[in-house]
């Protein structure tokens, strides 16, 4: 009794609960949310009234009869979602002919009330209202039945937890009543479930009619149910083993204890064997994913997996080749896999293998006619299929012998980008193995797919590493090219000069330095070039900017005027050869594009931080363009004859240095270009600051 009534208690509170929700939720266009609403207050009336008065009580059967009355209209409105409450003729007299049979609920009480004075009319009367219940139940069913059968997809996504519930209710009630029935009166047992099962009901009814699971499906995990059927299959066995052992028990005297023992020993070894079996697992995992989902795949973790392996580098899978074999063996449970990749003479060998262990022949090359019919087709590759003799494959005259006389090799998957074929994996035979169908054929090509867009990026950035290093052998030696270039002229002018004056001594003085100078820089040139383009350090020490610049004016001053226009003291810190080498390259170039009456002029600056040297010319000038995009660009002058490096090789020796190169220039007026460095007390005072800081 008490848990009758605390069952019915429970009833009533899920069922405004449910009502509250669906209320506090409104949903346009949603015909059956009022009645809904309705049903599940008089359900829950219904149900605190048989927890205060019994199930049996007049007041009750009253209220069930509101009750049912009110699911039939609920019933009735869901057929309205679509308009078949309309369309449909039939509905509506069903309907109301189950209303009608409901009415009689509350005659029957009447009657019984005044007439039932012998307990055969008692149990008369009861199984009559039973029948009737039976009747309602049955109709209820089989309206739910054509509501949820005809309606659309759309339709039915909206209806679908709303109908379930009903359903699970009517049919409780049809049991109940059938039990009623045929055992002339009602089983307190199940009175008492029927407010737990009311209780119940109301979730997917409130669900459904806010239509917040609309559409929605569920589904049970793949690794959850994997597990279930193997804890059903190890429950199973021991239930087995047990119960056969007790049988083993019932025999007399020692003969049933040694058979029992014996049993027991025998079943566990078996267990210890059998249990822990790959193959049973796979077997599991097969079975569980035919029977239970519709696909094959759990695309999602397959997914997740499939990026874990390829973006994250391990001791087994260090390289790339080695992770693209084990993320495609992954998805079909395969415990190796060997990678074909195309070799120098475009003959696809072995590139990579993960777990693969090969004999004392090794693994032989792929012949051109299979991996070009690969590419052509995109076709993956069942070799049992290809070594069966009974069936005739259209890749038995491709595939080698080595390959299908290889009991491991399972499956052949090309691997193609853009339609060229990139690589191609052999996957090892699985624990369980088995035909493919679509959904693994379609899996594998997407993922091979993928794979091949890696390798093939995997491929590009190798080209672009060497491509990187040939560029930076061939700067180099356009740096060289465009020192040797400067020497050149300097050479072929001391060669011109040497026909008119080369019985002067001091001319051959001069020649002498010239050449000693230049034999200096070639050595020079040759050490630098170790350095371009390298990131080791050079060695900074205090340059006097004002002698550099006056060094320079000297040296240039036999073939274009230079002028010191001002003449600050300035010691900054820097690489003084390179400094030179710099400030060389832009006089040059400032001498190249002035008019000889254009003097060229270097100021020397400073500003107590730092120190600065302009070489300024009223040449012929550049645009903003050119300035901001091709300037400092390798290979590129204004120039015909020029290299276009040396803007270039000035700016990165200065960076290389601690300072900065700028610009400013103008058409048709010249150019100013200025390096500025730091002065050698500040930066040794600056020095001095850190390393105060540190300590």
């Amino acid at each position: 009794m008490q848990v009758s009534v605390i069952l019915h208690i429970l009833g009533a509170v899920g069922c405004a609960a449910g009502a509250i929700w669906v209320a506090q939720r409104p949903v346009a266009k949603r015909s059956d949310r009022l009645p809904t609403i309705v049903a599940l207050v008089l359900t829950g009336v219904w149900s605190g009234i048989v927890a205060a008065f019994g199930s049996f009580a007049e007041i009750t059967s009253l209220a069930e009869t509101w009750r049912n009355m009110a699911w039939l209209l609920v019933i009735y409105r869901l057929f309205a979602n679509d308009g078949r409450d309309r369309s449909m003729v039939a509905v509506r007299p069903v309907v109301l002919a189950l209303g009608f049979v409901e009415c009689l609920q509350p005659v029957l009480v009447f009657l019984s009330r005044e007439y039932a004075v012998t307990a055969d009319l008692t149990a008369m009367f009861l199984q009559t209202s039973a029948m009737f219940r039976i009747l309602l139940s049955i109709g209820a069913l089989v309206l739910l039945h054509n509501l949820y059968v005809g309606a659309s997809r759309s339709t039915r996504d909206v209806i679908r937890w709303s109908a379930a519930g009903i359903a699970g209710f009517w049919a409780f009630e049809l049991n109940f009543y059938v039990v009623a029935y045929l055992g002339q009166q009602p089983s307190a047992e199940f009175a008492a479930m029927r407010g737990l099962m009311v209780a119940i009901m109301a979730v997917p009814l409130a669900a459904g009619a806010s239509n917040g699971l609309a559409g929605r499906k569920l589904q049970a995990s793949r690794t959850v149910a994997f597990q279930t059927l193997s804890l059903l299959v190890i429950g199973g066995y021991l239930i087995a083993m047990f119960g056969t052992a007790q049988l083993f028990s019932l025999w007399d005297g020692n003969i049933g204890r040694i058979a029992q023992v014996g049993f027991i020993v025998a079943a566990a070894t078996v267990a210890l064997l059998w249990l822990p079996s790959q193959r049973l697992r796979a077997h599991l995992r097969v079975t569980a994913l035919k029977h239970l989902f519709q696909h094959r795949y759990d695309y999602r973790e397959e997914w997740l997996r499939f990026t874990r392996t390829i973006g994250h580098a391990e001791e087994d899978v260090a390289t790339l080749q080695q992770r693209v074999g084990k993320a495609m063996a992954d998805i079909t449970d395969s415990p190796a896999a060997l990678l074909f990749l195309p070799g120098e003479d475009g003959r696809f060998e072995e590139g990579a293998n993960w777990n693969w262990l090969h004999d004392a022949a090794g693994v032989e090359t792929l012949p051109s006619e299979l991996t070009a019919k690969l590419e052509r087709e995109n076709f993956v590759v069942e070799l049992d299929r290809v070594r069966s003799a009974n069936r005739a494959d259209e890749m038995s005259e491709f595939v080698p012998v080595w390959l299908t006389g290889d009991e491991r090799c399972w499956v052949v998957v090309p691997l193609l980008h853009f339609d060229r074929l990139v690589a191609v994996l052999v996957l090892a035979r699985p624990p369980l193995a088995r035909s493919l169908d679509w959904e693994d054929f379609d899996l594998l090509k997407i993922v091979a797919r993928q794979l091949a867009s890696y390798l093939a990026e995997h491929e590009g950035q190798q080209a672009l590493m060497e491509s990187a290093q040939f560029d930076d052998f061939n700067r180099r030696m356009a740096f060289v090219m465009h020192d040797i270039k400067n020497l050149a002229s300097q050479l072929s002018l001391l060669a011109r000069n040497a026909e008119t004056h080369a019985e002067n001594p001091e001319f051959r003085k001069d020649m002498l330095v010239t050449l000693r100078s230049s034999a200096d820089k070639l050595n020079g040139m040759l050490a630098r070039l170790g350095r371009y383009g390298s990131q080791s350090t050079v060695d900074l020490q205090p340059v006097d900017m004002v002698e550099l610049g006056q060094r320079l004016s000297q040296r240039f001053s036999g073939e274009h005027p230079v002028s010191m226009t001002r003449l600050d003291p300035c010691t900054v810190l820097a690489d003084q050869e390179g400094l030179e080498q710099a400030l060389v390259h832009l006089v040059q170039n400032a001498i190249d594009t002035s008019t000889s009456e254009m003097p060229v002029y270097i100021d020397v600056s400073a500003d107590g931080l730092n120190g600065r040297i302009d070489v300024v010319d009223t040449g012929d000038g550049m645009d903003a363009e050119f300035v901001r995009n091709r300037l400092f660009k390798p290979f590129v002058s204004s120039k015909t004859d020029g290299f276009g490096i040396g803007a270039f090789e000035a700016r990165e020796m200065i960076r290389g240095m601690g300072g900065r190169v700028d610009v400013q220039s103008r058409p048709g007026l010249g150019t100013r270009f200025t390096i500025e460095l730091p002065l050698a007390e500040a930066a040794r005072f600056i020095a001095a600051q850190d390393n105060q800081e540190v300590a």
